[in-house]
């Protein structure tokens, strides 16, 4: 069985700039290859040096030539075409004998890499892959901290040692240019920028991400001692001809009441999550602001459950002021929370400021989905609390829900100081409804303590029942199949 031939970019420099990927594959090889010139230093071993361990192979593939001349009867490009060969048949021996071969390469292996040339002779004959790694092109724009390109501009890379005339125009015809391998070519390529008008806009970027790094103005810099690994860069026009934007004004802040669904991030929209990333403050009920990440930028008002008012109030005095506040609700914040809270006080006394819904996924649709399809035909949606409303008003409006056969959907049965009036729910309900009507009891649901129980009417114990459960109370036609499915037939008959 043939050994596995990988080609991997280390990137420009920083051993902390090669990827997880290449770090393990250099660690496990069985042999490590590099090129290197005659002095035998190679900058690709330096930087691949903390990931290689005891005992492995190491094939140095040393150059016989750089740019001087050779009596090579095919010239320079023979001389260095019979390298190569030379490389790949080492290399290919230890392939044949089952080792791994990695080969190191600067930057990216198929970006003006040396090891192109092994792939070029092995590749069709030995399983390969190629790690790619960050080029130098990316490397320099990250240090000068400019982009490269944006939209619809275009990148041009050239090598230095084209001829000048050649330079100048592709130059000249480009939104950004990258130019590599100066060191010797660099006065040729300084010419061609001026003769293509983009010499004041050129940047010198030397040894990017590596303890030399040399960042200046392209023209001001002396081409005695330019070395190889050097690239000139014309970065992004849109770069040059950017206007920030002024600071955020106070009074030009806005309150969005924000809808967290059931539970966990997963019930979350995308809409939601959006919006609670661009606030600068969080308000709303301690644990409900507790469900969302902390985020150091940004402020959080933690308040008691029984505040609305004076949150709203707080909320739109903050935006008034500037900020962007997230006013957050468990499930829609428009079903029985806090967007009517904001709203009303915005009216009462804030009138410029913009008030944003977010909706939520609700406690209703959450238990429903649990259970079956329990809300597949008309329904009704009460709060059995009567802090807002009298009692009276939430006994009339059951009557006439269960006098209609809309199926109900219960929040708010049950508290520690309100204990009687589901009791009191489920008998007047039973006026109208059979006791074998179907009644879902959804708790936590998408919590960790998450329980459906599906039971009867005339079964329902309002003592199993608290604030964190929803109640679902079928009609005439609701249904349960023999696996504890609940569903209301889309048709009425």
């Amino acid at each position: 069985m043939t050994g596995r031939l990988y080609g991997v970019g280390l990137g420009p420099g920083d051993p902390e700039l090669v990827t997880v990927k290449t770090a393990r594959l250099i660690g496990e090889a069985d042999v490590i290859a590099y090129h290197a010139a005659r002095h035998g230093r190679s900058i690709a071993r330096s930087i691949a040096l903390p990931y290689l361990r005891e005992g492995q192979i190491e094939e140095l593939l040393l150059y016989p030539l750089t740019t001087e001349t050779t009596d090579h009867p095919g010239g320079y490009q023979g001389a260095l075409d019979d390298f190569y060969a030379g490389c790949a048949e080492r290399l290919a021996a230890h392939l044949d004998a089952g080792r791994t071969v990695v080969v190191l390469s600067e930057g990216d292996p198929l970006f003006y890499g040396s090891y192109m040339h092994m792939h070029k002779r092995l590749a069709h004959r030995y399983p390969t892959e190629v790690v790619p790694g960050v080029t130098s092109v990316s490397a320099a724009s990250a240090v000068l901290g400019r982009p490269l390109v944006e939209r619809d501009e275009v990148l041009t890379v050239l090598p230095g040692t084209l001829p000048a005339e050649v330079l100048a125009e592709r130059l000249r015809g480009t939104d950004s240019a990258a130019v590599l391998k100066l060191g010797r070519t660099f006065e040729k390529v300084r010419d061609a920028l001026a003769e293509a008008g983009r010499l004041d806009d050129a940047w010198y970027v030397e040894r990017a991400t590596m303890g030399a790094e040399r960042v200046a103005p392209l023209k001001d810099v002396d081409a005695d001692g330019v070395p190889y690994f050097s690239l000139a860069l014309l970065a992004s026009p849109a770069e040059r001809t950017f206007v920030p934007e002024p600071p955020v004004a106070e009074g030009r802040g806005e309150v969005t009441v924000i809808g967290l669904g059931p539970a966990g991030r997963p019930w979350l929209t995308p809409e939601a999550q959006e919006a609670l990333a661009a606030a600068t403050d969080l308000v709303g009920y301690g644990p409900y602001v507790d469900r969302v990440a902390p985020n150091p930028r940004q402020r959080r008002h933690r308040t008691d459950n029984r505040v609305e008012a004076e949150r709203a109030r707080h909320a739109l005095e903050l935006a008034a002021a500037g900020a962007r506040v997230a006013v957050v609700s468990s499930g829609d914040p428009g079903v029985f929370a806090m967007a009517s809270a904001v709203l009303e006080e915005a009216a009462a006394g804030f009138p410029d400021v913009p008030v944003r819904i977010v909706p939520g996924l609700t406690a209703a649709q959450a238990v429903a989905s649990r259970a079956g399809a329990p809300l597949g035909h008309d329904y009704c949606v009460l709060s059995l609390s009567d802090l807002l409303k009298p009692w009276d008003v939430v006994a009339d409006r059951l009557t006439a829900a269960a006098k209609a056969d809309l199926v109900l959907a219960l929040y708010n049965p049950a508290s520690r100081s309100r204990t009687w009036q589901l009791a009191a729910a489920r008998d007047l309900l039973l006026e109208h409804r059979d006791a074998a009507t179907p009644v879902v009891v959804g708790r936590d649901v998408g919590g960790a303590q998450e329980s459906v129980t599906v039971t009867t009417l005339g079964e329902l114990d309002p003592a199993q029942v608290d604030m964190r459960c929803l109640l679902i109370v079928g009609s005439s036609t609701t249904r349960v199949t023999a696996r504890g499915v609940v569903y209301t037939p889309r048709r009425y008959p």
